[in-house]
């Protein structure tokens, strides 16, 4: 009689499980040192880029590869930027120019963003509303903005009342929009929902539509911050005695290199920490959305 073959693939009870390499998990804790080292690479990564460019800007223009007339020194940039700053008399000192650019584009950019995130609702949730006003923004939006402007200070003069209104022509469109697209896609199980518990429809713009379509609403209003930086500065240049753009226009004139570049680096700065405080408004407006 013959001997029954040997398994080898046959397994003990007590011997222990064989570990599958396909299924094998690693720590969180490991992951998460993993995430932290790439958040750190890429933050030095980017901290020493602008870093390694102004270097290699600085050696450039002291070897004479750049001409110092048009591109000065980082050198010499940061000097001015110091004495516009601090030792400048306050007419002409960049603080006060800064103040009088900001008043400018906040006031516009509310004066826009307001009524466009109002109307934007109503288009989105009435298609009567949009089927009217959808030909208007699709002929208006087009038209540049500078175009208009000599039309805008005919109306409203050489003050403050044109800025403002240039600047909120500019915006109201970019959240308009922005805003109507992001309340046309909600889905639309939150509106039946909040038709069968008889919501009003205040109700339903502020506790379905407005939450829904923040995200967008949000980059409507980035948008519109950008686009009123812009068109301040436009202003600013053409009918301004004070401001950023009127500061850039007269370094032009003056051929003041270095204060122009002062005056592009503010704004950029401005650009940058106001994008910083839109994303942390929008995570605390909208904590359901993943950043």
């Amino acid at each position: 009689m013959k001997d029954k073959p040997t398994n080898h693939f046959q397994f003990n009870e007590a011997d222990p499980p064989l570990a599958d390499p396909l299924i094998h998990i690693r720590p969180n804790s490991t992951l998460n040192q993993t995430l932290l080292s790439t958040r750190s690479k890429e933050r030095i990564v980017a901290l020493l880029t602008p870093v390694f460019l102004l270097l290699l800007w600085e050696l450039l223009v002291r070897n004479g590869v750049l001409d110092k007339r048009f591109f000065p020194a980082p050198s010499s940039i940061v000097s001015t930027f110091h004495y516009l700053l601090v030792e400048a008399p306050w007419g002409n000192s960049l603080v006060f120019h800064t103040l009088k650019s900001m008043s400018r584009a906040s006031i516009g950019f509310l004066i826009g963003a307001f009524p466009a995130i109002l109307l934007g609702i109503m288009m989105g949730l009435m298609p009567m509303v949009r089927a009217a006003l959808q030909p208007m923004i699709g002929a208006l939006f087009p038209i540049p903005k500078v175009a208009i402007m000599p039309l805008i200070m005919l109306v409203f003069g050489l003050g403050e009342e044109s800025k403002w209104a240039i600047i909120a022509i500019g915006v109201f469109f970019q959240v308009l929009i922005a805003t109507a697209a992001g309340v046309s896609n909600i889905d639309k199980i939150y509106i039946d929902v909040g038709r069968n518990f008889a919501a009003s429809r205040l109700a339903t713009y502020i506790y379905i539509a407005l939450p829904g379509a923040l995200p967008m609403i949000f980059a409507g209003i980035r948008l519109g911050w950008g686009v009123a930086l812009l068109l301040l500065v436009t202003a600013e240049m053409v009918s301004s005695q004070s401001g950023l753009g009127f500061m850039i226009w007269r370094a032009w004139q003056l051929l003041a290199v270095e204060d122009m570049y002062v005056g592009l680096v503010t704004i950029a700065a401005i650009g940058i920490i106001s994008f910083w405080l839109l994303d942390a408004i929008e995570a605390k407006m909208v904590p359901w959305k993943a950043h």
